[in-house]
């Protein structure tokens, strides 16, 4: 009874003083139910005294959906979660995990949440109440975290709070994504979120949904798609001033594409209405390719608006055109939801995933594409990177993606997911799957997925105190893509324009290596014969003495050492910058005639290659024969060399022939042997060759 009086004392004092109204600036969500738990009789029972006061009222309205007291609550946690999660430091947090993670759960089966506001608004104040679960990290007295915390007079949410508690609900974000849906979302408010943009987001995810129901319950497709219950993700091309152009070889047509949850379909144009549908099937395993494509009229490539499909079931590439003024925002769009349902099938065949497991992975794949959706509907930003919004595209592009699909694949089986659920805090703890979720939207996937919740599939991929294998997996991921994009930054800051520009930049980087190129020349040419005498005798007793190996290992030893040296005597220094001497700028003529003049140089090192070739195969088929026996004697020679004289002799006779025959003595000599081998492979004739034009049908439709 004392500490019930004591805990009413304080509620009627912080509502006396209005303390909820000055820290969140204006009356928000929280004033009633705290008002009303400070008149309350059993405020004392109801009242966790190891929470904030945002968190106890998070956890009232917990209780009320539950049909439980905060108090029940509190023992079934005690009950359930092991020593390590109960443990003071981070009891506050992971009860209030415990208690939002049952309530989205339940909450979640009744049809219609989205669009109920007190579902909206408790979802956004569990992330509130995240951030200050404790007592100890209640802000009423700390001016500088008010300030974060609050923006425009409502309480706002960082980037750890939403990707821990949104992806309890599947619909609203995944855990591999989580913060590339929050970047998005939070673009405008410098990086904080906002309950009127997470209302909008959820307003957004109700309307595709509804849209999705709309489209897979009418009649397109319907007789393709009814064996496989597959769903219509989306459609484009039914209005007539935004078509979709399908290319096969020189034949254009405009028509209808739609996306479902396994294939392509795509129906050409007629006058009144549609062809029949040609499906082009992502779940199969054809070898498929999805990339970007540039088009344009007579087989020209000027417009980067298409899609190419191709498989091994195609006698010819298809490219799919989606044209719009400026820009190329639709097709990216394309480009990414058709690689995430192409991607998820590769995963699920990679992986041999089949069942409720399948019905699962897939249902990801689906909710990604809605969330995608709902926030090209709702951002303001010119530009969405819809690659980074689904998981599966993420994936292909994050270093150790496939690490990450490796451990969702692990966490797809009924066994795995029952394991760990119990082998972590309890059962109860983990959020709804997203295949129960997409369930409860009222869409079924397959015939097992009716029977999911039946099956135990009520896991997901968060539990309370601890991190998952996927999220480890994920924050891995994430720590070296930082890398990778500072690294990236550094890369495109260095690159210039222009020829000569380059060329002068990797002339001075290159530096060191030219002189020791030209410090070993002027040995081999011997300019300075002392130098030469004992370099030549030095490598010579290498050789002799089979000490190749131990004279790269110390060189690859200096160099080691050279490197830590360097590091431990330029720490705390400026990076040293390379100063190049900019070449004097070029117009626009003196630029053509710089990328003409190095296009014939490249021209002539491969007809020099050419004619190499064409030599070298008159010798071997003996084309010429005079020349072919003088070259057969010579590689007879080579033979016997190498059968009856150790390889270290050949080594050295091979170093001791190269070295020395600039040297004084054999100078006059090389000069002359060099002259006569110049003209007998000036004399040897090329082989000849006839080049045929192939004459290209025309392809009718």
């Amino acid at each position: 009874m004392e500490v019930s009086s004591k805990t009413r004392n304080m509620l009627e004092g912080l509502v006396r003083e209005g303390s909820f109204k000055w820290l969140l600036g204006k009356r928000s969500s929280f004033d009633d139910e705290f008002e009303e738990m400070g008149r309350s009789p059993s405020a004392g029972t109801n009242w966790i005294q190891e929470l904030s006061p945002l968190a106890n009222i998070v956890v009232r309205r917990c209780s009320k959906i539950l049909g439980i007291t905060s108090s029940e609550l509190k023992e079934s946690f005690n009950a359930e979660a092991s020593e390590s999660i109960k443990h003071p430091s981070r009891y506050a947090r992971n009860f209030l995990e415990y208690c939002c993670f049952r309530t989205l759960a339940l909450s979640t089966q009744v049809t219609g949440h989205l669009a109920d506001k007190k579902f909206r608004r408790l979802t956004y104040d569990m992330m509130v109440a995240w951030e200050v679960p404790a007592v100890s990290s209640q802000p009423l007295v700390n001016v500088e975290k008010v300030a974060a915390f609050e923006v425009d007079g409502d309480a706002t949410v960082g980037v750890e709070a939403f990707s821990r508690i949104a992806p309890a609900v599947p619909i609203i974000a995944n855990v591999i994504n989580s913060e590339n849906i929050f970047e998005v979302l939070t673009s405008s408010t410098g990086g904080r979120l906002q309950f009127s943009i997470f209302d909008k987001y959820i307003t957004g995810l109700e309307r595709v949904i509804k849209k999705m129901k709309t489209q897979s319950e009418s009649s397109i497709l319907s007789a393709n798609r009814s064996s496989r219950g597959e769903k219509i993700l989306e459609l484009d091309g039914t209005v007539t001033t935004q078509p979709v152009l399908e290319h096969v070889g020189i034949s254009t047509w405009p028509g209808r594409l739609t996306l479902t949850d396994h294939a392509l379909y795509f129906e050409a144009h007629r006058v009144v209405s549609y062809d029949k549908a040609k499906i082009y099937d992502l779940s199969a395993d054809l070898k498929q390719v999805v990339k970007p494509e540039l088009t344009g009229p007579w087989g020209t490539r000027l417009f980067d608006k298409a899609v190419l499909y191709k498989s091994i079931s195609l006698s010819e590439p298809i490219v799919l055109e989606f044209p719009e003024l400026k820009g190329h925002t639709r097709r990216d769009y394309w480009l990414a939801i058709i690689r995430e349902i192409l991607y998820v099938h590769r995963f699920i065949n990679k992986f041999q995933i089949t069942g409720v497991e399948r019905d699962e992975v897939l249902s990801k794949a689906v909710l990604g594409i809605l969330r995608l959706q709902a926030i090209q509907e709702i951002s303001t930003a010119n530009s969405v990177r819809c690659e980074n919004l689904l998981m599966f595209n993420l994936c292909d592009q994050l270093p150790g993606g496939d690490l990450i699909l490796e451990t969702l694949a692990n966490m797809s089986t009924l066994r795995e997911l029952d394991r760990t659920n119990s082998s972590a805090a309890g059962g109860g703890m983990y959020s709804i799957s997203s295949l129960a979720m997409i369930s409860n939207l009222g869409f079924v996937f397959g015939p097992s997925s009716s029977n999911s919740n039946e099956a135990g599939l009520v896991v997901g991929e968060i539990a309370v105190g601890d991190t998952s294998a996927l999220e480890r997996a994920v924050k891995e991921s994430r720590n070296s893509y930082k890398k990778v994009v500072l690294a990236q930054e550094t890369v495109d800051g260095v690159k210039v324009d222009g020829i000569d520009t380059n060329l002068a930049v990797m002339k001075e980087l290159l530096l060191p290596v030219t002189e020791v190129g030209q410090w070993l020349l002027s040995l081999a040419y011997w300019d300075d014969p002392m130098k030469s005498s004992v370099f030549c005798m030095v490598f010579a007793v290498v050789i002799c003495k089979e000490w190749l190996g131990y004279a790269l290992a110390l060189m690859l030893v200096f160099l080691a050492i050279f490197m830590v040296l360097t590091r431990c005597f330029s720490q705390g220094k400026p990076v040293n910058e390379i100063k190049v001497i900019a070449p004097p700028p070029m117009n626009t003529m003196e630029q053509l005639l710089a990328v003409q003049n190095a296009i014939s140089q490249v021209e002539q090192l491969i007809q020099d290659g050419n004619v190499f070739l064409l030599k070298l195969r008159g010798l071997l088929l003996t084309i010429f024969p005079q020349a072919s026996e003088k070259f057969a004697v010579a590689l007879l020679l080579m033979a016997l060399i190498m059968v009856f004289v150790p390889s270290k002799y050949i080594v050295l006779l091979i170093y001791l022939e190269i070295f020395t025959r600039y040297s004084p003595p054999r100078k006059a000599s090389t000069e002359r042997w060099m002259r006569r081998l110049r003209e007998w492979w000036f004399s040897i004739p090329a082989a000849p060759v006839i080049l045929e034009i192939e004459k290209e049908e025309k392809k009718k439709k």
